[in-house]
């Protein structure tokens, strides 16, 4: 979909983003977007025709001084973003997610998905989950899994609901987009490696995380989180300078209109510098990747409300804008 008028001037921290757009019946390309909404093509800026969001993010170090003084010229005829459609901001190579990593979201799952077999109550689970969340952080590592890159869509697309999916859910989320090549960096050393961060909205079955057929290989992401556009991305990669403060962003998700999740990133239980350390001892992080942070409490296995055809999708993250999506079930061929 396009954006409507009334979405600029553009809402995010600092004086400029940067997103990918297009007009009907052109290519996309990458852009600077200004906060008073007007667009600087950086194809023309940087003299670079084929020049995607990715080879921005390839070329950052380089490239990225340049943009504090794009964004302070004057608009003039510049156009506005609401003359464009919205793209996901970037197309990874590379998608690394965090489980588990919001204390009381992980209590409430625990709570959610247990059967009643171990023989405690409610309150006493929780007291238990809460336990083990405290030793996770102070002894423990991160979870973290992977994604794959088709499941990204814009941040304004419909979302199709699989007509397998039978639970499917909502996990809104902070996302590192990576700058600069990361490998076993510290903790320390692992922010300097982030160009910026935007909005994810991490979709999940609930009802095939787990093989029924075979329960001791546990969860199965592949099938759970992977299906086309179960990641609206975007609207904007606001720049890291732009957000400094990571400890205490609000993540909001509204569905038609009323509040399920909204909950500060203090809840994390690893913080985002912490979660590019430990997946850089692994993993040779890219430009471009995608580094998921986990998701707060409020989903729908917590309301006992899951998506279905025609809901709508109101997402923010502090300083990143807000994404919109609605729910389209998916029309068996």
């Amino acid at each position: 979909m396009f954006v409507k008028p009334e979405a600029a001037p553009a809402l995010f921290a600092g004086p400029y983003a940067l997103g990918t757009l297009s007009a009907t019946g052109q290519d996309a390309f990458p852009a600077l977007v200004r906060r008073d909404g007007s667009v600087v093509n950086l194809r023309r800026a940087l003299s670079s025709p084929e020049l995607t969001m990715l080879g921005v993010l390839e070329d950052w170090d380089h490239v990225s001084g340049g943009f504090a003084e794009l964004a302070g010229r004057p608009a003039g005829d510049d156009p506005l973003v609401n003359e464009f459609r919205v793209h996901a901001p970037v197309m990874p190579r590379q998608v690394l997610q965090s489980g588990a990593n919001y204390r009381q979201h992980v209590i409430d799952l625990h709570v959610a998905h247990r059967d009643g077999s171990d023989g405690l109550s409610e309150e006493e689970a929780r007291a238990e989950a809460a336990e083990i969340m405290d030793r996770r952080a102070a002894e423990d590592l991160p979870y973290v899994f992977i994604g794959l890159p088709s499941t990204i869509t814009g941040p304004f697309d419909d979302v199709v609901l699989p007509s397998w999916a039978k639970k499917p859910d909502w996990e809104l989320e902070l996302a590192a987009v990576i700058g600069r090549p990361a490998y076993q960096v510290s903790a320390e050393q692992a922010l300097e490696h982030v160009a910026g961060y935007t909005i994810a909205n991490d979709l999940t079955d609930r009802a095939t995380v787990f093989r029924r057929d075979m329960p001791q290989i546990g969860t199965d992401w592949l099938r759970s989180k992977n299906a086309p556009g179960f990641t609206p991305l975007g609207p904007w990669i606001v720049p890291a300078q732009s957000l400094p403060a990571l400890d205490d962003l609000q993540v909001t998700l509204k569905l038609n209109g009323e509040t399920m999740q909204d909950e500060s990133t203090k809840d994390m239980i690893f913080p985002v510098a912490r979660l590019i350390s430990y997946i850089s001892q692994t993993v040779q992080l890219l430009p471009g990747d995608l580094v998921l942070t986990g998701s707060p409490a409020g989903n729908g296995m917590h309301w006992g409300r899951l998506l279905r055809d025609g809901d709508v999708m109101d997402a923010s993250v502090t300083g990143l804008g807000a994404q919109r999506t609605r729910c389209v079930a998916e029309v068996p061929a």
